[in-house]
């Protein structure tokens, strides 16, 4: 298994940062994957590992080997690197079989015919498409083809499997059936793994760890259950989760933070907290409440309802929210929000937690 490690890592185009100053020590075996908005740099950091676009700054290592240095203008080519990688459009060749498509690699690899067909029929039985294994792309289904693609990516037994948002074009239920399959592989696989998604039920399912990004930057790395637990900033709060951290914006006044006027959490002594979090499990609605919220939409799940809406009345600029309530809720409801006497987290203006 191999470590991937990135220190300081940059990418522009032109006069745009795509990424800034990325470091990260990704352990041998992981399943990491790159999770934020569109346009935030998730896909050119995957890029930059692959050896599909090399790094204007910092330096990327598999293992002990240097695969590309942004300072020395140096880049191991892609077919050098000892790496898979699954797309989002499948990829596949037309013209060959499955079995064709999946032993092609290895052939170019210079595996021996025995080698080949043991390995092709490994990993079609891993992946449960051994009766595909005559036909061509065109006569499997989207689902199987993303498999195949898979197959053939994992057949040679890469150091490094890269996946650049692979459920993307599947539906809601083929994407939980792959996500199984993608799970299983990766756990009976050497390889380490980096995931590209703007999911993050899909990140929270796969990985190990989960690196945040936002405006080329990584905002936090770590397991999904510390940050769920502990995120570190307030767009980790706001953005994961499902559904994510209640983040209340405000100041602080005379040792409160206050929310629409109203003093809501004590504050330590010298700081300035821009927002407030709360669990969304513990906001209640209630008829009594602190704060005016006005409901968007109430969607059931598993039991409960995630009650959508926004804090505050009028025309002013409101905070939108999602608390988990035990009732249902109808959209253009207006109640009240009660809150807990200390929240679980403030946050300054620059986004860190306090």
């Amino acid at each position: 298994m191999t470590t991937i490690s990135i220190q300081g890592l940059g990418k522009r185009f032109g006069s745009s940062a795509a990424v800034r100053d990325i470091s990260l020590e990704v352990p041998s075996g992981a399943f990491v994957v790159l999770l934020g908005p569109s346009g935030c740099g998730k896909t050119t950091t995957l890029r930059m590992l692959a050896g599909l676009d090399e790094p204007t700054s910092g330096v990327i290592r598999f293992g002990d080997r240097v695969v590309a240095d942004g300072g020395s203008a140096y880049s191991l080519p892609p077919e050098k690197r000892h790496l898979g990688m699954v797309f989002q459009s499948y990829a596949l060749w037309p013209h060959m079989t499955v079995r064709q498509n999946i032993e092609w690699p290895l052939s170019v690899a210079g595996w021996s015919r025995a080698e080949r067909t043991a390995r092709v029929d490994e990993v079609l039985a891993s992946l449960e498409i051994t009766q595909l294994a005559d036909r061509s792309p065109a006569q499997v289904s989207g689902g199987q083809q993303q498999r195949v693609a898979i197959a053939r990516t994992i057949a040679p037994r890469p150091e490094v499997v890269l996946f650049d948002e692979p459920l993307s074009n599947l539906d809601a239920r083929l994407r939980v059936e792959t996500r199984a399959e993608l799970g299983r592989v990766h756990r009976e696989n050497d390889a380490t793994s980096v995931y590209v998604t703007h999911d993050q039920v899909e990140a929270l399912a796969l990985a190990t760890h989960i690196a945040v990004m936002n405006d080329g930057r990584v905002e936090q790395f770590g397991t999904p259950a510390e940050l769920l637990e502990r995120p570190a900033t307030a767009f980790v709060a706001s953005f994961l989760g499902s559904p994510p951290a209640v983040l209340l914006s405000g100041h602080a006044d005379a040792g409160s933070f206050v929310h629409r006027g109203v003093p809501i959490a004590a504050v330590p002594a010298g700081s300035s907290p821009a927002h407030a979090m709360y669990r969304p499990q513990d906001v209640m609605l209630d008829p009594e409440g602190t704060f005016p919220f006005e409901i968007v939409e109430s969607t059931p799940a598993a039991g409960v309802h995630l009650v959508t809406g926004h804090v505050g009345s009028g025309h002013e600029q409101r905070d939108r929210i999602t608390v988990v309530s035990d009732r249902s809720a109808m959209p253009g409801e207006a109640t009240r929000l009660r809150l807990p006497d200390v929240p679980a987290a403030l946050f300054h203006a620059e986004g860190g937690r306090l």
